[in-house]
């Protein structure tokens, strides 16, 4: 990973679409800062659509798709794509479609014989607000975690662990398959045009398959937490964590297009 500040002139000239992780990349410790918010609406304005990829549940991608100036969220790790239609209609499309409901019964059932299989397992409080995804409060003991997962994967569970929780669904999709699906159906922008026109940022382990892929990667600071887990760390680093990192991902991008 290099030094954001190093790259070279008009490295993101060409980018059209700033897709990136919420928790703790536009986040610093649970909290969304004014700087942050402020960037998001200066790429906004800038003509550059903005679009979340978080493991958050869909009560809270259903209030930042409204109110947040960004052009959609894509939730729960991939489960759905939400829009503001109107001034303030929501435009939902799920991954499962018509039988996202039942598979989400499926999910809870799951998740009961692991709480019964491990008694120390805890359901993430904002579960109630999930549609397409099951989570467990991450803590300390990594132990513990290593067994959540291990027993998410056996009840036939695709499984990825964040800076909140470990997260389970089902489906075979991850961050980078509904981000493709996204572009393709939403703004016909294909797999060549997106290596151009697509910079992404993250922190974290669910964001492998996006720093993988994609050519205009940025890791915020605390990436460097995880980067030994990483198949592929992202291309740049940035000096600060969180949100401010996030505002000089923002603020390169904006630099290099106005050069």
């Amino acid at each position: 990973m290099r030094n954001l500040h190093q790259r070279p002139a008009r490295t993101f000239a060409g980018v059209r679409f700033v897709l990136t992780d919420m928790d703790e990349t536009l986040t610093y410790q649970g909290r969304l800062s004014a700087a942050t918010y402020q960037a998001l609406e200066d790429l906004q304005q800038a003509g550059i659509r903005v679009i979340p990829v978080t493991a958050a549940p869909a009560g809270w991608c259903d209030q930042m798709a409204r109110m947040w100036p960004v052009d959609g969220v894509i939730g729960e790790n991939g489960g759905f794509f939400f829009r503001r239609d109107g001034q303030h209609g929501l435009a939902r499309s799920f991954w499962h479609g018509d039988y996202t409901a039942a598979v989400m019964q499926q999910l809870l059932d799951k998740g009961e014989g692991i709480r019964r299989r491990i008694a120390a397992a805890t359901l993430a409080d904002d579960q109630p607000f999930r549609q397409t995804s099951l989570a467990f409060a991450r803590n300390s003991d990594a132990g513990l975690e290593r067994e959540l997962a291990a027993a998410m994967r056996e009840a036939g569970l695709d499984v990825t662990v964040n800076n909140l929780w470990v997260l389970g669904w089902i489906g075979g999709y991850d961050k980078l398959a509904a981000a493709r699906k996204v572009l393709e159906e939403e703004y016909a922008v294909g797999e060549t045009q997106a290596q151009e026109t697509l910079a992404y940022s993250g922190d974290s382990l669910n964001d492998a398959p996006m720093f993988a892929h994609y050519r205009h990667t940025v890791g915020v600071s605390t990436v460097r937490q995880c980067a030994g887990q990483l198949p592929k760390a992202p291309a740049w680093i940035t000096e600060n964590p969180g949100g401010a990192g996030f505002v000089e991902f923002a603020q390169a991008i904006l630099e290099d297009r106005h050069s």
